[in-house]
């Protein structure tokens, strides 16, 4: 990646995908219709995880350290662990059903 960046270089979303960076190549007129799937399977997750999920990546790639990045305390994170979204998630999946997210 870095020397993508570095120089420029362009990649065709095929090489992308291969890569690793890019979830999925489809037709441009079946663009719309895959960006709604992405959103809806994002949609399903309990918004807490999500946040918490975000707020890891994006302020773990300030740390410079590796282990540092994996054992930094993140609030959204924290508060993921002492919400009833925590308990929901398992709970739905033992009873073989879809989670309620209550984002709390």
């Amino acid at each position: 990646a870095m020397g993508m960046i570095l120089t420029g270089r362009q990649v065709p979303a095929k090489e992308g995908k291969e890569l690793g960076f890019v979830n999925e190549v489809v037709p441009a007129g079946e663009l719309l219709a895959a960006a709604k799937r992405w959103a809806g399977l994002i949609a399903e997750c309990s918004p807490m995880s999500i946040r918490a999920s975000k707020e890891s990546v994006y302020q773990g790639l300030d740390e410079a350290i590796l282990k540092k990045a994996v054992e930094g305390k993140y609030p959204a994170v924290a508060a993921l662990f002492k919400s009833e979204d925590l308990i929901e998630g398992p709970l739905a999946f033992a009873e073989k059903r879809k989670p309620v997210w209550k984002g709390k």
